[in-house]
């Protein structure tokens, strides 16, 4: 991105130098950059935005909070903001939930007609499940926003 003075220019847009000297829409794309350097115009890398499922806006200096934050407002009203631990664990509830669904029919199947659930099936029903209750062992166990991370992009459905 283009600065001068501290400020972003919007590529197609005129702007103004510290001397006040108007240069019109086209002015960026037209100028050399010996030209751009002359009035203080310098190039900066745009910043690496970090994943926001983790950072607020992308802003590593912002990550998110892990656990649940209980409050209180000033009438005494308490309220819970869920944490990542909290609402990536119901995410791999539901994520289980939906894959065991497929396979549900089997289980009824059983119950209701005593047919048994072929090998494939369970052996597959229980890798789900133990994949839930490691990942979420290991959320709630885990102390630091980078170990968090590792687990829940390491997820291995299977």
């Amino acid at each position: 991105m283009f600065l001068i003075n501290g400020k972003r220019l919007t590529e197609g847009v005129p702007f103004v130098d510290a001397k006040g000297t108007q240069y019109g829409s086209d002015w960026l794309y037209k100028s050399t950059e010996a030209e751009k350097l002359a009035i203080g115009i310098i190039w900066v890398a745009d910043p690496i935005r970090l994943d926001d499922r983790f950072y607020w806006d992308g802003n590593p200096t912002n990550p998110k909070p892990l656990d649940d934050k209980e409050e209180t407002d000033s009438e005494g009203n308490k309220s819970t903001t869920k944490g990542l631990k909290s609402n990536f664990i119901a995410q791999i509830k539901d994520t289980a939930g939906k894959l065991l669904a497929q396979t549900d029919w089997y289980v009824i199947r059983k119950v209701e007609r005593n047919i048994d659930i072929p090998s494939k099936i369970v052996t597959e029903r229980a890798k789900i499940v133990a994949e839930a209750d490691r990942l979420e062992a290991e959320i709630a166990a885990c102390e630091y926003l980078e170990e968090f991370i590792k687990i829940v992009t390491n997820q291995k459905w299977n």
